[in-house]
């Protein structure tokens, strides 16, 4: 992951080399900071890899589920085209071990043209040489609006 805030990762993809000791809820739902980052480049090759190589996307404005880098970068181009950044309002950060950890709940999009949607989230995270990688990150529009 481009860079988890608050915990050790000082891998080849990360720039901001933040250093903790253990990784905690606080410091997973972080995670989610560096991947909105990521699309405020606007850039669908930073959001990309924020991903896994093997990672499942299930994203929240396609009906194709996106299996590795090119489909997941697919989506994004499209994606980020509506100029798209997010906010949590409910979330439920779980630590299952000290290279896995998911994060589940609720966030808004608010996209350029003022328009929103909100939805509801599931990222699992894998720290993969020395990065935290999402592995899986499902995402769907809330039923009632």
């Amino acid at each position: 992951m481009q860079g988890l805030r608050g915990y050790a990762t000082q891998g080849k993809n990360n720039p901001f080399n933040f250093v903790e000791t253990e990784v905690n809820e606080e410091n997973v739902i972080a995670l989610f900071g560096d991947w909105n980052d990521a699309l405020a480049t606007g850039d669908p090759d930073v959001v990309t890899n924020m991903y896994a190589d093997d990672a499942v996307l299930l994203p929240t404005v396609s009906n194709q589920v996106r299996h590795n880098h090119a489909e997941i970068r697919d989506y994004f181009v499209a994606f980020l085209a509506k100029k798209p950044q997010g906010v949590i309002t409910e979330s439920n950060a779980r630590v299952l071990s000290e290279t896995l950890a998911t994060n589940a709940g609720v966030y808004v999009f608010t996209f350029g043209d003022g328009s929103t949607v909100s939805a509801r989230f599931n990222y699992t995270y894998e720290l993969r040489d020395g990065d935290w990688k999402i592995i899986q990150h499902h995402s769907s529009a809330m039923p009632e609006g």
